[in-house]
């Protein structure tokens, strides 16, 4: 069985990317250097959230709980343009599935709309998500309504 040709031309042009090639020198460059820089962490929330959507979060981090749907809209917003500074376009839920491996589901920042793309990132997308591809066609390993998780 011969390759669909459209899959065929995205393998060509893939192919024919240049590779990258960093300057960076992972022998010599200390790791608490590097290490979660591209994690939105407490302190850059702390820095970007209105004080109290940073208290919120702080809140349901410590103490459990849910973040309230405006909050988690604030945040999601706040998160899509730290990420899209970085020069992120897209971003992955990981998750321990129970198997005990790990897993991830990848999503992109860019909804298609009438007039070309549109950076989006909804606080649903934040708080409720799909981690096992239950909605796949092939299915998942529950039902779909059963499987939700948090961005962590």
């Amino acid at each position: 069985m011969s390759a669909h040709p459209a899959r065929s031309k995205a393998i060509e042009s893939i192919a024919a990317q240049p590779r990258l090639t960093g300057t960076f020198d992972f022998r010599n460059e200390k790791l608490d250097a590097i290490y979660g820089q591209n994690v939105f962490s407490l302190d850059k929330m702390e820095k970007r959230l209105p004080k109290n959507v940073f208290k919120s979060v702080r809140n349901v981090i410590e103490n459990g709980g849910m973040l309230d749907n405006d909050v988690a809209d604030i945040v999601a917003s706040s998160m899509k343009d730290w990420a899209l500074e970085r020069g992120a376009t897209h971003y992955a839920h990981v998750f321990y599935p129970l198997t005990g491996l790990t897993a991830e589901k990848h999503d992109t920042f860019f909804e298609p709309s009438g007039s070309g793309t549109l950076a989006q990132f909804a606080g649903k997308a934040l708080i409720q998500a799909e981690p096992d591809a239950s909605s796949f066609p092939n299915g998942g390993l529950r039902a779909t309504f059963e499987a939700r998780g948090y961005t962590a």
